[in-house]
């Protein structure tokens, strides 16, 4: 680990103040971050310790949808009675992940920002486009039994590692962040960007933005909603694959319908797809199984993870029956 400053400012407006130099990263839970600059993936030469910010409040706004504060520990939000009544399919996705320790200590905005899981990013013996630009993709030819299906690229075939932001792409969550040229809100399906040519950059943050809250819109059969993650253990394992879903279903037809994969996608992958192959159908197997059709359409399987494509489409149609139940 390279030497570094931390400091710790009093507001919002300090810490984003401090965050303009080169090379500065805000640092919350540090779940994630500090591991990375163990091994001298992340090498920031200040730390800007938020905590000390007011930025820890779940609320109810006017126009029915809920903020959440970047500093709320996941386990304070996957426990909190209006996500786990109106929200069940993000309660479920943060139950999933990580250990309840890890939960404890990691925060929303954290989360947000979690970076690939991918072996060959963490052993800085290998080449990797994410660490060093140019320097190649270790993962399409070695081993990639967990990598990505959908949105690689030449470059990265690097697959998203969060549960948490499955459940907020299939809501369309907005994320509102606040930098040294003032605020402004990031939809979910923009905020993480797929690899193409350019795998370093992950985000649409700008250089010392901050994140300070995520809004649940108001989704009116959100509470019909469920996320199902398939691993290779029960406990403390990434997904190989998992599905976050929302229907509303009238008299055995779906009216309304969201849909978001993970364990497969380079980010968070919200499939508009599958959601048009299920509103006006029936909610029935046959209905689940087109959409399941449509949401991998055009994966593209590496030598060792052809499998994930159709453990894709088996967990979407199982969590649509989970939720819409069949007709």
């Amino acid at each position: 680990m390279e030497p570094f400053k931390l400091i710790h400012p009093n507001d919002q407006h300090a810490a984003i103040a401090s965050s303009g130099a080169a090379n500065v990263k805000f640092i919350a839970g540090g779940t994630n971050l500090i591991d990375l600059m163990k091994l001298d993936i992340e090498k920031p030469a200040q730390l800007v310790d938020i905590n000390s910010l007011k930025l820890q409040t779940i609320e109810a706004l006017p126009n029915g949808s809920v903020r959440i504060g970047a500093l709320v520990k996941n386990s304070d939000l996957a426990y909190h009675p209006v996500i786990v009544k109106n929200y069940p399919v993000l309660s479920e996705a943060l139950l999933s992940g990580a250990s309840p320790q890890l939960r404890n200590m990691a925060t929303v905005g954290g989360n947000l920002l979690q970076r690939t899981r991918c072996p060959y990013f963490y052993d800085t013996s290998f080449p990797c486009n994410k660490r060093v630009p140019g320097s190649g993709c270790s993962a399409i030819n070695g081993y990639n039994r967990n990598n990505a299906v959908l949105g690689t690229s030449t470059q990265c075939i690097a697959t998203h590692p969060s549960d948490m932001c499955v459940a907020m792409a299939a809501l369309g969550a907005i994320v509102h962040v606040e930098g040294l040229t003032g605020k402004r809100q990031i939809p979910f399906h923009e905020f993480h960007l797929l690899p193409e040519q350019t795998p370093q950059y992950e985000t649409t943050l700008k250089h010392g933005e901050l994140i300070t809250a995520v809004e649940l819109p108001p989704i009116r059969y959100s509470a019909k909603s469920h996320y199902l993650k398939v691993r290779d253990r029960h406990s403390y394992e990434f997904a190989l694959a998992s599905a976050a879903v929302a229907l509303n279903v009238s008299n055995g037809r779906i009216e309304a319908a969201r849909v978001a994969l993970g364990g497969v996608g380079t980010k968070p992958w919200r499939s508009v797809e599958a959601e048009k192959a299920l509103v006006g159908a029936a909610a029935d197997e046959q209905s689940y199984r087109n959409a399941a059709e449509a949401a991998l359409n055009g994966a593209k399987p590496f030598k060792d993870n052809a499998f994930k494509i159709e453990l894709a489409k088996r967990t979407l149609v199982r969590a649509l029956k989970t939720v819409g139940g069949m007709s």
